[in-house]
Formats: C-alpha cells, sequence, structure tokens
C-alpha cells in the first residue's frame, strides 16, 4: 500500500515550453534564408542584404533584427532604402531581367551577364556577332540578340542610366594589307557598329558612350584558341554612379 504521506507528482502544464517559440523562430529564418541563397536572382539586392543584416545581432545577449517592411528602429531606415539608392535596386532587377531575356544566348555562350565594379555587363561574343577579321556585324546572325539589348536598355528600369560599348580584341596581329592599323581601330570601330544598331532598333543614342580596350583588358590569358575567342568581345555595361 501506498504511503499517504508521499506527496504527489506535480500535473504537468499543458503545451510546449516557451522556449520551442524562440527556437521554431529562428529554425524557420533559418530555412527561409537557406531557400533564398538556393535562388539568389528570386530576390533583389536590397532585401537579400537587408536579410543578411538581420543576423548580425545574434548571440548570447541580444537577438536579431526584425525583417518587417517599413521603418526600422533598430536600423535607422526602411527596407526599400536599406542597403542600397532605387537605383542600385534598378540595377539588380535590369539584371534579373536580362538574365531572363539573354537566356537562350546565355545557354549557347553568345552571351553573358555579369556585375563588377563598372555596373552590369551584358557580353557578346565577337566571333558570333561579327564576320571574321572584320569590324561589320554579321546582323543575319545577331539581330534578334541585339532587339533584345536595344529594349533592355530602352526599358525604364534604365531610362536615367548612362551606357558604354567597350570593344575587345585578342593579342593577335591584325592583318597587315587589311582595314585596320591596330587592334584598337578593329575594337573601337567594333564597338561604334553596336552601337548603331542598338540607336537603330530603339535606344537612346545620349546615354551612350563607346571605347576601344584593343587587347588590354583580356578575361583568358590561357593563350588558347578558345581563350583568345573569349577575349574578342563588346560589352554593353549599364555604368553604375562611380563610373559616369
Amino acid at each position: 500500500m501506498a504511503d499517504p504521506e508521499q506527496k504527489k507528482c506535480p500535473k504537468c502544464e499543458d503545451g510546449a515550453p516557451a522556449w520551442l517559440a524562440t527556437y521554431g523562430d529562428m529554425v524557420t529564418l533559418l530555412m527561409c534564408f537557406f531557400v533564398i541563397l538556393m535562388n539568389p536572382e528570386a530576390i533583389d539586392g536590397a532585401r537579400l542584404e537587408l536579410i543578411l543584416a538581420s543576423f548580425t545581432g545574434l548571440g548570447p545577449l541580444e537577438g536579431g533584427n526584425t525583417l518587417e517592411v517599413g521603418n526600422l528602429a533598430e536600423l535607422g531606415n526602411s527596407v526599400m532604402t536599406l542597403p542600397s539608392t532605387a537605383k542600385g535596386r534598378g540595377l539588380d532587377k535590369a539584371r534579373q531581367s536580362a538574365v531572363s531575356l539573354f537566356s537562350p544566348e546565355i545557354k549557347s555562350k553568345q552571351v553573358m551577364i555579369k556585375e563588377d565594379e563598372r555596373g552590369l555587363v551584358i557580353s557578346l561574343a565577337g566571333d558570333s556577332f561579327f564576320r571574321p577579321a572584320s569590324a561589320e556585324v554579321d546582323i543575319e546572325r545577331s539581330r534578334e540578340t541585339l532587339k533584345k539589348a536595344a529594349d533592355l536598355l530602352s526599358s525604364s528600369l534604365l531610362s536615367d542610366r548612362k551606357f558604354r560599348i567597350e570593344g575587345h580584341t585578342d593579342s593577335g596581329a591584325v592583318d597587315p594589307n587589311g582595314k585596320w592599323p591596330s587592334n584598337w581601330e578593329l575594337a573601337s570601330a567594333r564597338s561604334n557598329n553596336v552601337l548603331k544598331y542598338l540607336v537603330e532598333f530603339g535606344s537612346d543614342e545620349s546615354q551612350f558612350s563607346t571605347a576601344s580596350f584593343a587587347d588590354t583588358v583580356p578575361v583568358d590569358t590561357s593563350g588558347t584558341p578558345e581563350g583568345d575567342a573569349y577575349n574578342r568581345r563588346v560589352e554593353i555595361v549599364v555604368l553604375a554612379d562611380g563610373h559616369l
């Protein structure tokens, strides 16, 4: 027989302990964070930077920052102005649009999209757009791609931007009996001819400048035929604010 003096076990409270709510929030945030990392093109740069900033306070003494849209007392600003300006967000959206617009050309390596210190760069493979040893645009092969480029550059996303068309060559010498005294003139003529067609397809000429870099800025220094093909290119650069 049980001892009547023995104390009964206290009744357990219903429901999960309170700490599970905080733990569940943290796990949910981490899951969303890694899902976004799997597809960085699905979110613009400003929001991604904001999400990264929200984790800076995590630790034994402090929690993270709030991610809600609106004024953030902790960060002193709003989602729509952190960490970039409206122009920066427009460039992020332009990159997403360019990747989608040029998807077939990217797969066939006729076009490459990247961002660097200059801004958003649309790189056109020279061998796909120009006749061999010539500055003449092979318009039958490149018409649709150049139209896409003109449409993107004429869009409202880039209405307040400046563009620079940069001509690049490989390090091989030009034909001594040909039209071009050096790679400088050849690269310049190619960039100018791309500009001509972009304007013809609807771009605003006043937003553009052109430049020739000849073989001074190679993307491949292997010296192989494949590397030289990558170096022969024309790059359409949507200029960042510091490179106007």
